[in-house]
């Protein structure tokens, strides 16, 4: 028979579900007003996922996309949400990147006092930035409230230095879904992340050896042997379509340069 939660992990569940619940609010409220607003990270596997327990963890903050030309009222949007921006966000990254923030509204902590400082929405715009780029502008009207699959399960294979939680979100989407060739809701693309890295070598290098880890990998998590055989199924599947996609000419020539020169962009953090 399960135990109960304790106090502080029921409160841990409960903030998730709010933010998740938030998550949605605010894409409806988006679509409501004609605008396009799609979820990113660990929020958005939970959005997917049916191995729940694999993707409960932490989420500090709500990642989010949209395109770049309803920038202005997204923020419109939002503020009518109590979020205020935080321009130094979108001065640092040229406008490529925005922030919102306001206090938090999750109690919890002794006397119902704000589990944290305040609540972020961090919003792409356009393009996905960290290790990799990757232009979303043209797909975020695959799933209806998060980023396609590829481009969710690509959004984890492209980082450069994997940490634990980014290897449970990528075990957790190839443990319930199918990889196939194809746009579609609910199916992870494989030719089209093949493209992708067919035309970028660095990218390709990347994911390919998170590939590989997770691959190795997959059965040291709580998974069954079913769900650990459907994994390697699926990174299999990966590994082909990356391998066998036609290489650019600019593939090519970065690929003779190799791991001499940083292949990926440079983040705060990163040596």
């Amino acid at each position: 028979m399960a135990s109960e939660p304790t106090p502080a992990a029921a409160a841990e569940e409960r903030i998730r579900l709010e933010m998740h619940n938030e998550a949605r609010r605010l894409i409806d409220a988006a679509r409501s007003a004609g605008l396009t607003l799609r979820l990113l990270g660990g929020l958005g596997v939970r959005e997917h996922c049916e191995t729940q327990e694999l993707c409960e963890r932490d989420y500090s903050d709500l990642d989010m996309i949209a395109p770049a030309k309803q920038a202005r009222r997204l923020a419109a949007l939002l503020s009518s949400f109590g979020y205020a921006e935080n321009y130094d966000v979108s001065t640092a990254t040229a406008n490529a990147e925005l922030q919102f923030v306001r206090p938090c509204a999750h109690g919890g902590g002794p006397a119902g006092d704000p589990t944290h400082a305040d609540d972020h929405i961090d919003v792409f715009l356009d393009t996905f930035r960290m290790d990799h780029d990757i232009a979303l502008a043209r797909r975020l009207e695959i799933e209806p409230y998060t980023v396609s699959l590829s481009d969710l399960l690509l959004s984890k294979l492209q980082i450069y230095r994997l940490n634990q939680k980014d290897m449970r979100d990528i075990v957790t989407l190839l443990a319930d879904l199918e990889v196939g060739d194809e746009d579609a809701p609910g199916l992870i693309n494989g030719r089209y992340i093949g493209a992708l890295c067919g035309d970028d070598w660095g990218l390709f290098y990347d994911v390919a050896t998170n590939l590989q880890r997770v691959d190795d990998r997959a059965a040291t998590l709580e998974v069954s042997e079913v769900q650990v055989a459907h994994v390697r199924d699926g990174v299999m599947r990966l590994i082909a379509a990356i391998q066998d996609a036609p290489k650019s000419l600019r593939w090519r020539l970065r690929a003779r340069v190799g791991t001499r020169k940083i292949w990926h962009n440079e983040l705060d953090g990163q040596e």
